[in-house]
């Protein structure tokens, strides 16, 4: 099995050319869905503290950066929580 994604060289010529080869030689091509951060759930956290819940305040310094992705990470699911509506 050979794993692609959608980028252009994956879909190239040449690529397109060896299918019916792989396909002879029981090879498949397994392509990866297209980017779908709604289904990746680091980013939806990460879009929520960035969008939502960390003060203006806090990019100050890089020390009260982290004191405030510290306190929303340790705080997740009490103070803060994502509810999809």
């Amino acid at each position: 099995m050979i794993v692609t994604d959608r980028a252009s060289i994956h879909r190239s010529d040449a690529i397109v050319d060896k299918v019916e080869e792989w396909k002879q030689r029981n090879i498949t091509l397994f392509e990866l869905p297209c980017y779908s951060p709604e289904l990746n759930l680091i980013k939806i956290l990460g879009l929520f503290i960035k969008y939502e819940w960390i003060e203006i305040s806090a990019y100050k310094s890089w020390g009260t950066f982290v004191t405030s992705v510290e306190k929303i990470l340790k705080e997740f699911g009490e103070n803060y929580v994502i509810n999809f509506v």
